[in-house]
């Protein structure tokens, strides 16, 4: 498997504090089936101040520090950023860390909160970049929790959406897994990801949310969790799930429910 989204960084963002966790956490992801991640600290003006040259310094350090210890595992570049007007500039200026450094796709994140007034407006300009959007667990951003169907634009738009595996099993609470599943079900996502912050709480770990998703369709967890990450790391396009019918609404679809709700339409 390959974790398109972990803070395995050392001292960057609020993942690990310092290089025997990351260590620690390597050892953890590779223990579990884990074979490559793409490290992504965050980048948020007055949070996380990184930049592409601090990271790929951290980046650089942490792989020989795996050498040293003979953990085998393979890490590629990357970062999340918070959604900001300023990225169509920095990806102008190459001032930005995509997944794998390859130029084409993007991580991105909401804040917690709500969906930015300018959402759509700044992932349109990335998209005109050449950049495709990778939309970071919109199944725990509060106002997708709200008004469920508020994704459907991003994803007519070609937004793909990376799931936290922690929420397919309830690790995040009814209402994440919930719309996880919901999400899972209508072909929203193109990749599942742990999103690991540390070595004790919010580990690297995949294989529980693959059981999981393994009983929609036994292809499914690989399609998610190996050869969509994989592909995206070639500069390929991700396979996309086909949908599933909503066990709850046989005979109507979620997005036309939800949509109808937010419209007003029936």
């Amino acid at each position: 498997m390959i974790d398109l989204h972990i803070h395995i960084l050392p001292g960057l963002d609020d993942g690990p504090p310092n290089m025997a966790e990351s260590l620690d956490m390597a050892r953890h992801a590779a223990a579990g089936g884990i074979k490559a991640v793409v490290a992504t600290p965050h980048v948020a003006p007055g949070l996380y101040n990184n930049n592409r040259v601090s990271i790929l310094q951290a980046l650089q350090h942490f792989r020989a520090q795996l050498q040293a210890h003979e953990i085998p595992m393979a890490v590629h570049s990357g970062a999340e950023y918070l959604l900001d007007p300023d990225l169509p500039r920095l990806i102008k200026e190459q001032q930005i860390l995509t997944l794998g450094d390859g130029g084409r796709y993007l991580l991105v994140e909401f804040p917690t909160a709500e969906i930015p007034v300018f959402a759509e407006q700044v992932l349109f300009e990335i998209a005109l970049l050449g950049v495709t959007p990778v939309l970071a667990h919109p199944e725990r951003n509060a106002e997708l929790l709200r008004s469920p169907g508020k994704l459907l634009p991003f994803v007519e738009r070609g937004v793909l959406c990376q799931g936290t595996a922690a929420s397919f099993t309830g690790k995040l609470g009814t209402r994440v897994q919930q719309l996880a599943h919901h999400y899972l079900r209508h072909g929203c996502y193109q990749f599942i990801s742990s999103d690991a912050h540390g070595a004790v709480n919010r580990k690297p770990e995949l294989q529980a949310a693959c059981t999981v998703i393994q009983a929609y369709d036994p292809n499914a967890a690989g399609l998610l969790t190996a050869d969509n990450p994989q592909r995206l790391l070639q500069g390929q396009a991700p396979t996309r799930l086909p949908s599933w019918p909503d066990q709850e609404q046989p005979n109507k679809s979620l997005w036309h429910s939800l949509w109808g709700k937010i419209t007003g339409r029936k």
